[in-house]
């Protein structure tokens, strides 16, 4: 049987934690989206653009589900505390062959499952809570269902900041998945603001870093332009700093892709291919990151990586 393809459902950001009979709430999961299924004779697991992760995570192939089906999940890594870590993870994107089962066993996933879309036939008409009720067909192992709590969200948020997790997603319950949709039926509320950026250029760097770079310039697609939205500096060690200036060079331009203002001088522009994920404090009132923090570079295509999904929520600037 052919499962359909389709595009993850996404939340809005969503700026206080909130209690409420009609929703239900869950952990947000700091790793890579998966769209993981199962045909009845072959496992298929796609990214959020629809790329293939079973080279990188050949543990999938394990995954098995009483009907053809697919399950909405995230990719986990956890580190020695138990505390989700995409530093982690990140190091096992774009391996494949040996490499990647060796990583498999020296750095395993898990996969959090909090939706269904397919149960022998399309469910996403379905209410959340009917489909939530088909996650009880998943066998433990590799695949763990997220536990979620209804009504009391705010409690949850604060032992998600306790725990030193990323967040929490509010979903409202009797909702339909939406493939490809940022729907208000979904609400992320982060404990600290994450988003993805696009690199559109680099500062050179000094002392020990004057063979990399000292900072990415960011930004994000606002309609058929390139927004500014700041630079990143920290958070990079000289692995990372190495690797991404190779592929800096590699994409080096002689214009700028930003537009409007762009506060750097002495800048080194790259055609906008490379997305960055970035942890940061808030927004400035002129829209650019404060304190932000490099925590990796991201799969996703940078086309979808926009003002409307990624920028200040609203009272989320100084």
């Amino acid at each position: 049987m052919t499962i359909p393809r389709h595009s993850p459902m996404l939340a809005v950001p969503w700026r206080d934690p909130f209690s409420d009979p009609g929703w239900t709430f869950e952990v947000k999961w700091d790793g890579v989206r998966v769209a993981l299924g199962w045909d009845g004779a072959t496992v298929s697991a796609r990214s959020r653009n629809g790329n293939d992760l079973l080279a990188a995570f050949p543990e999938l192939e394990s995954f098995r589900w009483p009907r053809p089906g697919l399950i909405d999940a995230e990719l986990v890594t956890f580190d020695e505390r138990g505390v989700p870590s995409f530093e982690r993870l990140q190091q096992r994107l774009g391996a494949s062959g040996l490499r990647a089962r060796e990583l498999a066993r020296s750095i395993p996933v898990s996969v959090v499952a909090f939706d269904v879309v397919f149960d022998g036939r399309p469910v996403l008409d379905e209410p959340l809570e009917d489909r939530f009720a088909r996650l009880e067909s998943v066998e433990p192992g590799l695949v763990v269902v997220s536990e979620r709590t209804q009504r009391e969200g705010e409690a949850l948020f604060e032992a998600v900041q306790a725990a030193s997790l990323e967040g929490m997603v509010a979903k409202r319950l009797g909702s339909q998945y939406r493939p490809g949709v940022r729907s208000p039926d979904w609400r992320k509320v982060a404990v600290v603001d994450r988003l993805r950026a696009i690199v559109g250029g680099f500062l050179p760097g000094e002392g020990g870093r004057s063979a990399t770079f000292g900072s990415l310039l960011l930004g994000l697609n606002d309609g058929d332009s390139l927004r500014y939205i700041g630079r990143v500096g920290s958070g990079f060690d000289e692995q990372t700093l190495a690797a991404i200036r190779t592929s800096l060079d590699e994409l080096q331009s002689e214009v700028c892709p930003f537009s409007g203002d762009v506060d750097p001088s002495g800048a080194t522009w790259v055609e906008p291919g490379l997305v960055a994920r970035v942890s940061f404090k808030n927004w400035t009132a002129a829209g650019r990151l404060r304190a932000p923090v490099f925590e990796g570079l991201d799969l996703v295509d940078s086309a979808s990586v926009t003002w409307e999904a990624e920028g200040p929520s609203q009272g989320s600037v100084e």
